[in-house]
């Protein structure tokens, strides 16, 4: 089977961008590709045609090739949710909540399961670009690690290594890296790639030559550091915390996201990034907002959405000990716009109730009230892609009544009563939902900032360009920074004849 492993010396060195570049490469010279990852800790989801739940990393490689994105290209999800715990997603599907201490008793099980599974995936591609997690030596955990060395064994893959020079010791880290593996490992490591340099390649020819000098490994390229719109696989990440300043302006449209501990799905709010005379910023609980009632002319956000959480109680209980509930509930009060997505949906509801912790607090809570809804957390968890039309007219939403919303549902909890048709809508400016992708409907969106503008008193009109042209377009950017800097003959005799 044809076939290449992108490793890393260390989590977030772009692993997952550079296998996306990769298989946008090959996917245009021809080849039908298939990406893949055996265990993906993340609490950015999504959700397939058939509701299997997956990590979306695998999600933008799969559209980076053009395929339908499904939950056997993640077959391991690992969902953290507080306390130690995680939820644990096999093949798509909800398994159990799950301590670090059982699912490490229990990997040892998994690796003829995955060699099953990877098996009979890669039947159906001409070539498959796979992934590891974080470091391939963690020594203490070594022989339970089924992301790293363990996939490639099964894969029989070989294996380029990407370091990210931007954070540091970029040398130490490779070198250290494979000094660490054993000669069997090391022996598939075919290549080295450095990844997110800043000025001018030629000062660091040298460099490239005293590494190859010390490791006999070739390095296959020096990928510049660029800014690209796609989407994060882990956490939140670094223009998260880059854009958290509590910056409002006059001249935009001002979006405040509250940023949860235990956040999850963040790629809902990827498409504001795009959007011209906007700013997105990220919001603390603890620290609150100077002027946070301030609609219009007071210098508050023009719109506050409350994202989805793994641990929603712990969040809300968080939340309420914090000043910004208040603040919250003043903003409100006042007519501000906030829209809650799936968890933040319950926290607009009246309370929350997990006997049981099955989505990583126990015990019962109070909502901030918004709406008349109240949440109990079940052991089934809902998932699925959603389709439905937008057909309120009202506040805030007024002349969006016809649009058409795509999105996916990823829920433990069951509010009552129901949603109708997906959604509830309060006073013209509150909404809650379930459907993550809710802003990515750029009818739906261009509208409902209008209608912000023209409250603001803003001249000027939003416009919300198609989001799947967006990403198309940021994987061809992406695919050439790859071509451009990446020795692609290399990369096909290591696919192809499994060495250089």
């Amino acid at each position: 089977m044809n076939n290449i492993m992108f490793q890393g010396t260390a989590s977030n060195v772009g692993k997952s961008i550079i296998s996306a570049g990769i298989c946008r490469i090959l996917w245009k010279d021809g080849y039908k590709v298939g990406p893949f990852k055996s265990q993906n800790m993340s609490l950015n989801s999504y959700i397939d045609k058939y509701g299997g739940e997956m990590g979306r990393a695998q999600v933008f490689q799969a559209e980076a090739c053009h395929l339908l994105p499904r939950a056997y290209m993640n077959p391991i999800l690992l969902k953290p949710s507080g306390n130690n715990m995680s939820q644990l997603i096999m093949k798509g599907k909800f398994v159990r909540n799950i301590s670090s201490r059982d699912y490490q008793a229990l990997k040892p099980d998994l690796v003829g399961w995955l060699d099953q599974v990877y098996q009979r995936y890669q039947k159906d591609f001409d070539i498959v670009v796979l992934e590891g997690a974080g470091s391939p030596v963690e020594i203490n955990i070594n022989k339970l690690d089924i992301s790293n060395m363990e996939m490639a064994r099964i894969a029989d893959a070989p294996v380029v290594l990407i370091a990210d020079i931007d954070r540091g010791g970029v040398f130490a880290s490779v070198v250290g890296t494979l000094s660490l593996m054993s000669e069997e490992e090391r022996a598939r490591v075919k290549g080295v790639i450095i990844n997110k340099f800043r000025g001018k390649k030629d000062y660091f020819a040298e460099g490239v030559r005293l590494l190859e000098d010390i490791i006999k490994i070739p390095v296959l390229g020096v990928v510049p550091y660029q800014k690209l719109g796609i989407e994060e696989e882990d956490g939140v990440s670094e223009k998260t915390y880059q854009k958290s300043k509590q910056d409002y302006r006059q001249d935009t449209l001002n979006v405040a996201v509250l940023k949860l501990d235990h956040m999850s799905n963040y790629t809902d709010f990827n498409v504001f990034e795009h959007i011209e005379g906007l700013n997105l910023s990220y919001i603390s609980p603890d620290k609150g907002l100077e002027g946070f009632g301030g609609q219009g002319g007071l210098g508050g956000p023009d719109m506050l959405v409350i994202p989805g959480s793994k641990n929603t109680i712990g969040d809300m209980k968080r939340l309420n000990q914090s000043p910004m509930r208040d603040q919250i509930l003043e903003y409100a009060k006042r007519g501000g716009l906030i829209i809650g997505l799936c968890g933040g949906y319950q926290i607009l509801g009246q309370t929350l109730r997990d006997d049981q912790a099955l989505d990583g607090s126990q015990g019962q809570v109070d909502g901030l009230g918004l709406l008349d809804v109240y949440t109990v957390f079940a052991k089934e968890k809902k998932t699925g892609q959603v389709k439905w039309t937008f057909d309120r007219e009202e506040g805030y939403f007024s002349g969006l009544g016809g649009s058409k919303i795509e999105g996916y549902e990823t829920h433990l909890g069951r509010t009552y009563p129901g949603p109708e048709d997906s959604y509830k809508i309060k006073d013209g400016h509150i909404l809650g939902t379930y459907c993550h992708g809710l802003f990515d409907s750029a009818e739906f969106l261009s509208g409902l900032l209008n209608n912000i503008a023209k409250k603001k008193g803003l001249s000027r009109d939003f416009e919300v360009k198609d989001y799947k042209a967006i990403k198309e377009a940021e994987y061809d950017k992406l695919a050439d920074l790859v071509r451009n800097n990446i020795d692609m003959e290399k990369v096909y005799k290591i696919i192809f004849d499994r060495d250089i």
